[in-house]
């Protein structure tokens, strides 16, 4: 049996709802585990200030947000792949630096699938990590070199979801 000391890659993809949320939850428990933490999101707006947003600044968790929005909600591509680059700069810092125990990469999968990050260049930084730093990726259709890399994969599916039903995102529930 290997180390716990050892570092894995986490991957929670899929079309169903709660890929960040489940992030999150690593996150928590690690951060009660007195690890250092952070959270980078991609894509989301650099202005959020869900929830998850709210409960980390108040007990000191660090969340990175770069982003003008998902590209559904408007004509933000540009922008966002400008912002996605500069993001992607700070966490593989973060990520190579060793001075966090988990580092996640939420909704790093848009990026890769636009073709605005290399997948290559994100798996050279992840393997290159040093030892003990868990990385933990969100996002639908991550990409198969990442899943191939990954040491567990959970995908996400909607067996049954309120919003089909016409009801509207709920605050703790969605944001």
């Amino acid at each position: 049996m290997m180390s716990r000391n050892r570092g894995l890659v986490l991957i929670n993809t899929g079309d169903g709802k709660g890929k960040t949320t489940a992030a999150l939850g690593m996150l928590l428990r690690a951060w009660g585990h007195d690890m250092k933490v952070i959270m980078l999101q991609f894509i989301k707006s650099s202005t959020a200030n869900f929830g998850e947003h709210r409960a980390a600044r108040r007990i000191g968790i660090e969340i990175v947000t770069r982003g003008a929005g998902f590209i559904h909600q408007g004509n933000n591509a540009e922008k966002n792949k400008q912002l996605s680059l500069e993001l992607w700069d700070i966490a593989a810092a973060k990520i190579s630096s060793g001075d966090y125990h988990m580092v996640v990469l939420d909704e790093l999968t848009y990026p890769l699938r636009y073709g605005w990050l290399s997948v290559d260049r994100v798996i050279d930084v992840i393997r290159q990590r040093p030892p003990g730093v868990h990385v933990v990726i969100t996002g639908r259709l991550a990409p198969r070199e990442l899943i191939d890399l990954a040491d567990m994969v959970v995908e996400m599916k909607d067996i049954k979801h309120h919003l089909q039903a016409g009801i509207k995102a709920q605050p703790g529930i969605e944001f």
